[in-house]
């Protein structure tokens, strides 16, 4: 993996606002076909570290690096045309719009000529619900329905197809499985091993451990801004991952020290 170039990479990253540091001395990288998973706490900078590499932010120090190369995202639309899309947590999906609306919105397909163009319904509907089926979601097979009507799961399976038929390179999943069920979860799990199966780079935020053991190839705690660890997949046990998202101490000493205090 060593001599392989990272599409996306961070060296030395610093982010703050003002007096206040918000990321500091961040380096990490992600190749194709992988998923990076940070992990951390609420509060410990992965909103603004997302919003660092979507093109919100600019670092205040340090680099970005795609395909090897130094870039700077002046906007989001800068990094999105570089091929990084991002999934918040509810899919950034639109309830009252249809499946083929929201699929397409921004880049609605049209039929006709000069001011004749029309919405061309038909075929947004068609690749819509194709590309939905060829990620696993077999029970949609109207692109006019609601979105508002489809599970977190599902909203979630549509904005990432929707990611990855528009070219994305990376991407970048905010929470993805938070407010989800269990099975809902499980499959947003098994879409994102699709999408590394097809060769996305994939970053997968959460403070779930489970869920990144369940999916991940490489791992960051992150912690108040900094890189607390930085590991591969078998290096480090469910409970010693927990213990660093606690900030270093160990779980055995909270539910001991609870015990004591129970007693007295």
């Amino acid at each position: 993996m060593s001599d392989r170039i990272p599409i996306l990479e961070l060296r030395n990253v610093d982010k703050s606002f003002g007096p206040i540091d918000v990321l500091h001395d961040i380096t990490l990288k992600v190749h194709e076909g992988e998923v990076l998973c940070l992990l951390g706490d609420n509060g410990a900078g992965k909103s603004t570290l997302i919003k660092t590499l979507a093109g919100v932010y600019i670092p205040n120090a340090g680099q970005i690096l795609m395909d090897g190369e130094p870039i700077q995202f002046r906007n989001p639309r800068d990094a999105h045309n570089r091929g990084i899309a991002t999934v918040h947590q509810f899919g950034g999906t639109y309830p009252l719009m249809s499946i083929g609306r929201n699929f397409f919105v921004g880049v609605e397909p049209t039929k006709g000529w000069g001011p004749f163009k029309m919405y061309d319904r038909r075929r947004a509907n068609k690749i819509s619900i194709r590309e939905l089926q060829e990620f696993g979601i077999t029970r949609v097979d109207d692109g006019d329905r609601l979105v508002g009507g489809l599970s977190g799961g599902e909203r979630q399976s549509l904005s990432i197809a929707r990611a990855v038929y528009f070219g994305a390179r990376v991407l970048i999943l905010d929470e993805p499985t938070a407010a989800l069920g269990v099975k809902q979860a499980a499959h947003v799990l098994r879409i994102v091993n699709e999408a590394k199966r097809r060769g996305l780079a994939v970053i997968f935020i959460t403070h779930q451990v489970m869920h990144a053991l369940a999916v991940g190839d490489h791992f960051a705690v992150l912690i108040r801004g900094s890189i607390a660890a930085d590991f591969r997949k078998g290096e480090k046990s469910r409970e010693e991952i927990t213990d660093l998202m606690a900030g270093g101490e160990s779980m055995a000493d909270l539910e001991s020290n609870i015990t004591s205090d129970i007693a007295i």
